[in-house]
Order: structure tokens, then sequence, then C-alpha cells
């Protein structure tokens, strides 16, 4: 096909209903980049004999030795349907899991996909999380069904075989949209259920309860995938071959005489072909399989070759002299199947026929993407809401608004934009040269003239000055060369960034004025304040600037555009400075921030990078805010310890990303830390067995005295610890103790937790806002429903004797006041709970209202950072037993109350302002409105200066508060160390496909890094096994690569991140009775995983290790005699 010019692609731009946004999504390996080389061979720019061996999407250097896509790339094809033309805007995504990120880029911007499934590995992990990212985003899939020629070629199948394997295929990816599908329904009625619960109070009586799901008044035969629905395209795209059964039905009816209506329906399914009556039958008695016909006519092509130039005659087709001289049969087949079945005619048309134009988006989809968070639609305010109408209709008009998503940055050589490249010359300009070439000759020949008659008038001493002088001359000459050159290096070497984006309504132009939304901002507080023609006004999350260029992306090329209409995809220039990672562009100021992307990779692979040399110090930081701009998974942090931090999803992300900061951003050399693995610390229940499985207490324990007095040592002065667990502590100047126990919270708890920590962090804003009493906007009743919902999942989870009343008394959350620990209180005199936005906010006063931030700063502080080796912890609820406040303390507390109330004051000490000032505004504000009339008689100056001595007292240890946070967390660190401490490990699900020659090897590779295996099974059909496993974290670096070379690269893992887990093995175990001591030694020095992991973290972060660097100091002797 000849190539199309970038005005015939402008043209169609602007004809909305023939334009195609459509990405490529599978799993790793099942020919997504090949599909796209024999797509974009249909156009002319690539060679069809090149498909699928250029990967032309492919353009980093890394995607090409690697063999696999890391970025979703772009490009802009042009496809004729008898008179219809269209535009596909085609998206290549990456299919490892690593990149799963870019993935939700592309998805974003898509109202279509196509899923390309390998016809004999069939439905991998990748296939379902893809599927699971586009229901999510609301686009429609279609399915192509790659590599079938290895049915016919490597397993050898029958046609009938082939028909069952496909038939099953099809039935898993049909299982899956099933599923999300069922969930979506089950979902959608509970809301209703909940909806019509709160509106109708219905009298006591007899109620009838319904019984069915609502899934069977549901229409869901357009979402499965089935060949005679015209949504499947069965493909080999390395051959470049592909059919829809469609191709089929017309081909048949010609022949036989029946409509290819007909025909579409029974041409796949368990139908018979009577020959003589020329009728499609159910039962098989004459005749064959006619579900089959298509896979059948291909496996003839390959297997009988006398039929080769039958078949080639009968079709009409030509085949070139060097494919049919050719020995090898498969040549052939290629060169048949290309002609008579292009994967290019089935996949497009198939595409344009089954998937939707932009102006087909749903009204679901739009108001998903508008509402934020836990808003609803109807919530927004109505300017916003007329915004949905615009979307809807995908309007180009100028009164339009303009609305664009930018989904990803990526970075790209500024020697490839447009303006850079250097560009073929016209005549005019070539004979323009060639009159300057000639003029500058002649003015050189003049110039020399006149030198040589001037040489013979000079003297020897002119003679020497001009020498001089021309040397000088040509030095700043030579000076001005070499700066204009660095000069132009640094320019040719400087990144540029281009927004990936789409416009989903107006026409966006070059030089036009647009806001930048950031996900924090909302519509309503700045509404009626702005217009895009105005200067930027002072509105948070909100910023205002100017579209450089606009580009239309031809995958490895750019082209300029002047403007672009709603419903295509484009890249747009000049937006480093205002976006980030992703944003939404609008003219209107009443748009919301797009809902933000769905990762289904969670960043957890971290390591420390510096400069070789310090003096590159500057270049890497700016090397790291460019690579954190570039990428949209990556993580960039400055840690405390003043480390940079890389944070990636996995170990090809993270080599990727170095690669990039050494190569492009920063262009330098970096010194990279070993993997930073994150652990978490909580406690267990005592164990009832030891480490021989013998029940503890029925054993003679052997004296280990040293050991019992460690423990001992362990707990200083002044710290009562009881034999439960509890710890009573007191602040250093003694006026106030804390009483502390900690429990281990159940599983399930943990989870939810974990789950919620998002609409826990809610809470919590609604709480402070509450407690400021700021007239914040209502608090959204569906927020309130989940957040009632939890509360109630809570009460489920935290039940018994020791849990009674729990939920009430949660104080806080931790650490970040999101995080999945858990502060009671259980004292008499203090109300505050968590659930005050439910409405049952108490506002009171007492003692210890002045102070209780102290005590939850301190409980965040150590669920921050764990006592074993500074680490989060995980799953622990610390209840307060006991807070005792002295009478001086109690008058401390009252004259803070009182400082803030009575300002006139003047002669007020250093040590009331300490007390004010560590008090928290919003606690101090909320008490000085809420008191009661017997607490709020002001105190006279002599009073205060009666307490004058305890007030110094209390002084020379600090603010007071300040003294509760640190006895807060000591008391719980040390409530921890009463509890069997043990660390949690981040565990990866490890799902791997091997054949049975290598299985004993995967085994053997997984045993050997802590893996511990969940689940068997060989796919049918094949004898390929596909095996589930768990793996720690810590021991998954080079996982991948070691089991590729044990097994000769037949088996490869995909890992994802899943949960932590609790390592058994008590990292501070030493034996105590004598059967441990006949097992394990007196040093019990094997190995202890956790006191391994431990250690490590300890010394990474210049913590105390307590090891032996020599164990035994004599010299060595060689005990046979030197002769």
């Amino acid at each position: 096909m000849v190539l199309t010019s970038v005005g015939k692609m402008v043209g169609l731009q602007k004809k909305t209903s023939g334009i195609r946004n459509i990405c490529i999504l599978a799993h790793v390996d099942h020919g997504k980049t090949t599909l796209a080389d024999c797509l974009i061979s249909s156009n002319g720019i690539i060679s069809s004999r090149l498909a699928g061996k250029l990967r032309y999407l492919d353009s980093r250097e890394d995607e090409q030795i690697r063999g696999i896509t890391m970025k979703s790339s772009a490009i802009s094809l042009h496809f004729v349907k008898g008179d219809q033309e269209y535009l596909i805007n085609l998206i290549d995504s990456p299919g490892h899991v690593d990149f799963s990120s870019e993935v939700s880029t592309a998805v974003r911007l898509c109202d279509g996909c196509i899923i390309v499934v390998d016809a004999v590995e069939g439905v991998c992990p990748q296939t379902q999380a893809v599927l699971r990212q586009a229901w999510l985003e609301n686009i429609r899939p279609v399915l192509v069904i790659n590599k079938i020629d290895r049915l016919i070629v490597e397993l050898k199948l029958t046609p009938q075989e082939a028909y069952l394997h496909l038939k099953n295929i099809l039935e898993q990816i049909n299982a899956v949209t099933g599923v999300l599908f069922t969930s979506k329904v089950l979902e959608e009625r509970a809301e209703k259920e909940t909806e019509s619960e709160s509106i109708s109070d219905t009298a006591p009586g007899d109620q009838i309860y319904d019984w069915s799901a609502g899934l069977e008044d549901t229409d869901d035969s357009h979402l499965y995938f089935s060949p005679d629905h015209g949504n499947v395209v069965f493909a080999s795209a390395i051959d470049g071959w592909g059919f829809g059964i469609e191709h089929f039905a017309k081909l048949y009816s010609q022949k036989i005489g029946i409509k290819p209506a007909v025909l579409l329906k029974t041409l796949w399914g368990d139908y018979y072909l009577n020959t003589k009556a020329k009728k499609i039958m159910k039962s098989d008695q004459v005749g064959r399989l006619s579900g089959i016909l298509p896979v059948f006519l291909v496996y003839a092509c390959y297997v009988d070759k006398e039929k080769i130039e039958k078949i080639v005659t009968s079709l009409g087709l030509k085949i070139g002299a060097r494919e049919s001289r050719h020995a090898d049969p498969k040549v052939h087949l290629n060169a048949i199947c290309s002609q008579w079945l292009p994967i290019s005619d089935a996949v497009l048309s198939m595409v344009c026929n089954k998937l939707p134009s932009p102006l087909d988006i749903t009204a679901e989809r739009v108001e998903k993407l508008m509402c934020v968070g836990a808003r609803t639609f109807d919530s927004l305010p109505p300017e916003t809401q007329e915004l949905k109408r615009a979307f809807m209709k995908c309007s180009s008009e100028g009164t339009a608004p303009v609305i664009v998503f930018v989904s990803k940055m990526f970075a790209v050589d500024a020697k490839a934009l447009p303006h850079n490249k250097p560009r073929p010359l016209t005549q005019e300009e070539i004979a323009h040269r060639r009159e300057l070439a000639k003029q500058r000759h002649a003015e050189k020949l003049a110039a020399n003239q006149g030198k040589e008659k001037l040489i013979v008038h000079k003297c020897c001493n002119s003679a020497m000055d001009t020498c001089s002088c021309s040397e000088e001359k040509q030095l700043t000459g030579q000076v001005e060369i070499m700066t204009s050159k660095a000069m132009k290096q640094e320019a040719d070497n400087k990144e540029s960034f281009i927004a990936f984006a789409r416009v989903f309504s107006g026409v966006l132009r070059r030089g036009q004025k647009i806001f930048v939304l950031g996900p924090k901002y909302d519509p309503a507080e700045s509404l009626h304040k702005c217009s895009a023609t105005n200067d930027l006004p002072l509105v948070p999350h909100m910023a205002c600037c100017t579209l450089e260029n606009l580009y239309l992306l031809m995958g490895r090329e750019l082209e300029d555009l002047e403007e672009v209409p709603a419903g295509n995809v484009l890249g747009i220039g000049g937006l480093q400075d205002v976006v980030l990672k992703s944003a939404t562009l609008s003219t209107s100021p009443a748009c919301p921030p797009f809902t933000p992307l769905n990762f289904e990779a969670t960043p957890i692979v971290r390591v420390a990078v510096e400069p070789k040399h310090p003096s590159d110090m500057p270049q890497l930081v700016r090397g790291m805010k460019l690579l954190n701009q570039a990428d949209p998974c990556v993580q960039v942090l400055i840690q405390e310890t003043g480390e940079h931090v890389l944070v990636t999803a996995g170990e090809v992300h993270l080599q990727r990303c170095l690669d990039d900061l050494k190569e492009r951003f920063a262009k330098v050399q970096v010194s990279v830390s070993a993997p930073i693995i994150p652990f978490r610390e909580t406690i267990t229940r005592p164990p009832k067995v030891d480490m021989v499985n013998e029940e503890i207490g029925k054993q003679q324990k052997v004296a280990v005295i040293h050991q019992t007095k460690e423990d001992q040592n362990k707990i200083p002065e002044g710290i009562q610890v009881d034999s439960d667990g509890l710890v009573t502590i007191s602040t250093p100047n003694k006026q106030a103790t804390l009483s502390v126990r900690a429990v281990p919270l159940p599983e399930e708890v943990t989870r939810l937790l974990e789950e919620n920590s998002d609409l826990i962090r809610t809470m919590e804003q609604l709480n402070s806002s509450l407690n400021e009493d700021k007239k914040t906007h209502e608090i959204n009743q569906k927020t309130l429903d989940r957040i009632k919902e939890f509360k109630r999942k809570l009460e489920q989870n935290l039940q018994g004797r020791k849990w009674r009343n729990a939920v009430d008394q949660i104080w806080s959350f931790g650490p970040r006041k999101c995080g999945p620990n858990i502060l009671l209180y259980n004292f008499e005199g203090y109300k505050r709970s968590v659930w005050q936005c439910l409405g049952n906010a108490v506002k009171e006063v007492s003692k210890y209202r002045d102070f209780d931030n102290s005590i939850v700063s301190g409980f965040q502080l150590a669920t921050l950072s764990g006592p074993m080796c500074e680490e989060p912890l995980m799953g622990v609820c610390f209840t307060v037993e006991k807070w005792q406040i002295n009478k001086v303390g109690e008058m401390l507390s009252t004259s803070s109350q009182d400082s803030g109330e009575c300002d006139a004051i003047e002669h007020k000490q250093n040590e009331d302002t300490n007390l004010t000032s560590s008090c928290t505004d919003e606690v101090c504000s909320a008490n000085a409105e809420h008191q009661d009339s017997s607490q709020s008689v002001p105190k006279s100056s002599e009073k205060i200066s009666k307490h004058k001595g305890e007030v110094l007292l209390a002084d020379c240890y600090g603010p007071f508060s300040g003294q509760l946070i640190a006895t807060m967390k000591e008391a719980c660190r040390y409530a921890l160390q009463a509890k069997p401490q043990r660390l949690m490990a981040a565990m990866y699900t490890c799902e791997i496909m091997a054949t049975a020659e290598v299985l004993g090897r995967v085994y053997a590779v997984l045993s050997k890094r802590e893996g511990r295996v969940l689940q068997e099974e060989m796919k049918e059909g094949t004898d390929v096994f596909i095996i589930k496993a768990v793996l720690p974290v810590a021991e998954s670096f080079g996982f991948a690569d070691e089991i590729r070379k044990r097994t000769s690269g037949l088996a490869s893992p995909q890992l994802v991140f899943s949960h932590w887990e609790i390592i058994s093995s008590d990292p501070f175990w030493v034996p105590t009775t004598e059967e441990e001591y006949l097992h394990f030694g007196e040093k019990a020095d094997s190995e202890n995983q956790a006191r391994k992991y431990m250690n490590a973290v300890r010394k990474r972060k210049g913590l105390y290790v307590e090891e032996k660097i020599v164990e035994h100091a004599e010299k060595q002797r060689t005990l046979s005699r030197n002769k």
C-alpha cells in the first residue's frame, strides 16, 4: 500500500465517526508487536517482508536486545473498507508485568482494545490482568488468537483436536470476562438495595426477599468472544495471515448456495455439513465437521503438497518464483496465506466493525472518569455536570470546551523533533545556495590578490606585528568554534518531554492558553473566579500554560500539527514544567480532574543511588527528577538518611530505569546499592511447642542463666512489665504514668486495614475538619456508607471477650494515621473516637484532652519504626489501660488551657509558653470553645506564680507534651518486646510455565530460594505445567535469570507483589531445653532466616549488630613438621 501523507491523516482526524482509538494488550511474548508490525506494513511504512522481524514500535535499543516491549508507543494508520475511510490510532503496549503501568496509560486513551492470546499457551496471568484493566476502564475488547501455525507445526493436531483446543481457550477467556461481569452486577444490586433501604422505611409485616442475584435479567451476550459474533480472528502474525469466519462464510455461500448469515452462525460449533443435501445438521450422520473448515484448509495447505498448485490456481493467487522453488513447504504456506488471508484486512475490518468510535463513548465511562475518589456524579457542581454533554458529543465546534487527558510524559531526543530534523531542500533554495557559494569564492579570490600586493610593500616589523595579530585572531576563532560546538552538543543531548494525550472534547490548537488541573483540584472552589484568557488566578492545584507544539505520533517519528479535533490521540510539547506524570487539561475551570490511573503493579524494589564522583551530585539529582517524570510507575525518594532511592516494579524495570539514568537523564556514572528489601515487624501469640516440636513447659530446662540476665537487662529501671505483658512507665518529671499492652491483631483485621487505607485517610481528614469546625462541603452519603460498612466488618472480625467494645474505643490508626495498626484507650474519664464523622462526635473537656495528641504522636512514632530493625509495624494493637496525670500535671494542663483563653496575663512565664505551644492548635481551639463554665473561670496570676516551682521542675525535662510523646513511644516499644516478636517479609506470587522435563529444576530453584509451591496443574491439551508459588521478595533478585539458565530458557516466571507473610522463626531464639541443645548444639549457629534478615537490615541502617567477628583468636598451628 502507498504511504499515506500527513495531510491525508489531518483530514481523517476531522471525521470523528471514522476514528478508532485502539491498543494491543497481551501476555509477554504472545505477539503484540509482531501483530502491530503487520498492521503498519499495510500502510507501506515498513516492508511486509520485515514485519515481525523489525519490531518497528520497539524503538529503544534495550527493547530490541531483550525482545520485549517496555513502553507504550502510538502510530496512526489509514484503512479503507469499501467506500468508508478510517483513521486507526494504534497503541502497542508491553506484556511484561514490570511495565503494566504503561498498559494503564494506553488503556485510558482508547475506546477499544485487541486482546492477543497465544494459541498454544492460552490464557496466562497477564492476559487476565489486561482484561481486568480493559474492564475497569470500560473499553470494548476484541480477540486475536495468534500463533495458530504452532498447533499445526509444533503440536501436530488434527482439525478436530485443533477445534477443541481453540474452543477451550475461548471458554477460558469468556470465564474471566464472566467473573468481571458478575461481580459488577452484584455490586450494582447491593448499591440499589442500600439506596432502597435508606429511602423507603417499610412498615413491619410480611416481607418477601428476592433471592435472585439480578444476573438472569441482565443481557451479557455482547460481552463474550465468539467467532460467530465476528469479534474473534485466528491468526499467525509472524507469517502475516489471519481470518475471521465471515471470510469463509462468503466463500462457501457462493459454492454451496447457503446464505452467508446462516453459515456465519454454523461455521463455529458442533454443526456438520451434509454435502449431498447441501444442508447443515447438528448430528454427525454424514459429512464432516464444518466448524473447523477454516483451520482445516490452512492445515491441508501445509500437509498436502500436491494440493498447493490446485489451491493457488482456484484462489487466483500469484506466488513468486523464489517462494515456489523453495524446498521448505512452510514458505509456500506463508506465501499463499499472506496473499489469500492478509492479517491486516481481517484485524482492521474487525476493529472497524466491532469497536466503537469516540462518538460512542458511554455515559457510564464519562461519569467514572469525572468522579474522583468517593464522590458521585450527582454531587458535582451543575457547571461540571454540564460538561458531560460535551464529552458525549465529542464535538469539534469552536464553542465546545477543550478537555484533554495526559496519561504520561515520555522523553524524546531533541534531534528527533520535527523542527530539528534536516529536511530536503527545494530547487529555489539549492539555486540560492549556489549563488552564495559563487559570491564567497569570488570574494576570496579578490582578497588573496589584495594580500599579495600588500605583502610586497610591508617591512619586517609590520610583518611581525601582523603575524602576532593573526595568531591571536586564530586563537580566538578556535575558542569561539569550540564553545559553539559545546553549545550545539549540549542542545543535541537535551531530552524533550512530550505529553501522551487524547482530546475528549473541543479542538486543541497550537499557542492556545489552557488550564492544567492537578489531581486534588476541586472545581467547586474555583468556579466563577477565572477564565482561560485571564492570567493565572490564585486557585490551588491549577496552573495555566500555553501549548507550544502539537504532534502526530507515528511510532519513531513525529509530525507537526496545527490543531487536533476531538477524539484523537496526540503528543503535546512544552508541558514538562507544569505536568509531572499525568494531568487533565481544559479551557473550562468547571472541568474536574480525571480519575487517577489504575496501576496493577506495586513498586516494591528499592535501591539507593549515588554518583561515583561526588561532584556529579547535581546532575544525578536533575537526572532523577527527569526519570521520575518520564516513567509513570517509578518513585524517587530522598530518605531521612540523605540517600537518593529509586522504587521500581521489578528487576527488569529497575535495570531500564538505571540505564536511562546513566545514558539519557543524568549522563554520569552511578553506584547502585544492593536492593533495599522492605520488612515489617509484628508480634504473635506465644508458641505452644518449642523448636523440636515438644510441648513447652514439659521438658527440664537447662540452666541458661546468661540469657535470662540479658532479658532482665533489656528493661531499664523505672519500667514495670507484668507477666501478661502490661508495661507501666512514667514521664521523666514523674507527672504522668502510662500503662500500655500490645496484642496481635487477627489476620483478617490487618488485611481489612490494608485494603481500606484510603478510606481511613479520608476519615482522618473529615475528623480533623470537624475538630477545627471548618465548614467543609457535605460528607458524601456514599463515603459514609463505606465507613459504616468498614466499621461493621471490624466489629465482625473483632469478637470475643478481650475485644469487647474495641471498635468504639479506637483512638487512632498508625503509622501515618492510616496504617495497619490500632491504638485503643481503655481507661475512665476520656472519650474520643475515630468515628466522629459518623455523627457520634463527643466534645467534652477533661484533664486528658490537652495532651491526647501527644499520646497519638508517640504511637505514630512507635509504629513507624519497631525495636527489631527500625521497620514499620504491622498487625499490632496497642491498648492504653491507664493514664494518670498527677496534680501538677493537671495544673500544667489547666494553665495551658487558660493561657489559650486569657491573653491579658502579660507576665506569662516561658514554661507556660512552651506548654501552650506544645498543645496542638486544633485541640486547643476546640477546647477553648466547648469548655464548661466551671472550668472556664480564669486563674489569677497569683495562683500561677504559686506553682512556679513545679513548672520549673517540669521544664528541665522539656515541654510536658514532648515528654508524653517520648514516654508513649518507649511504652509501645517495651510492650512489643514483652511479646514474641516476628519479622514479616514481602511476598511475590510467582507463576511459572514449564514443560515436564524441566519441572524438577524449577522446584530446585524455588526450594533454594525459600519458595513455597501452592499449586501445580497441567494445561489441557499440552505438555505444559503451570506452577503457582510464593517467593520472598528478599530472595527474588536474580531468580528469573537463574530459572532461565537452569531450564535452558524453557521456563520463565512472572513475579507480582502479593502480600506480607510472617517468618515463622524467632530472630532472638536460643536453645533452652536439653532436646534443643542436642538438636541445635550449644551455639545454635545453624541458619536462622529471620535473624539473617534482621541483621542485614540493622547493618544497612548503621544499628548495633550482636555478632562475633573472630570466633577463635589462636594462631594456626601446623600439626605435621616440615621435613
